[in-house]
């Protein structure tokens, strides 16, 4: 395909509505990540706001290989494995907070469950 060549307005417009709500996730993430009081609520905003931005900006991806005849096998691949590995690592920082007794402002964390 000649990289002169323009896609058509159509897939124009999707690749930028994505892009636009990607962008507008991550900033909602970030602004929360910077503006929110403690470390469990810091947690919750990048990894759903900021998760679904760079699933926009994925989605965009996929919009650009999809209007030149292309799969999009990166692009997918990339997005199974975000979505999948986003939660697992927030449970596993918010076990490990939970854990270590990081302090909250809803209150004390629950006391450790009887490991006998």
């Amino acid at each position: 395909m000649d990289t002169l060549e323009q896609l058509h307005w159509g897939w124009q417009a999707a690749i930028a509505i994505a892009l636009v709500v990607g962008g507008l996730f991550a900033l909602v993430g970030a602004i929360g990540l910077l503006r929110f009081p403690d470390f469990y609520m810091r947690l919750h905003a990048p990894t759903k706001a900021t998760t679904l931005g760079v699933g926009g900006v994925l989605v965009a991806s996929l919009c650009v290989t999809w209007s030149r005849g292309g799969f999009g096998l990166h692009e997918l691949l990339i997005t199974l494995f975000l979505f999948i590995t986003a939660p697992v690592s927030a449970n596993l920082l918010a076990q490990a907070a939970l854990h270590l007794r990081v302090p909250s402002r809803a209150g004390d964390p629950p006391p450790p469950l009887d490991q006998g």
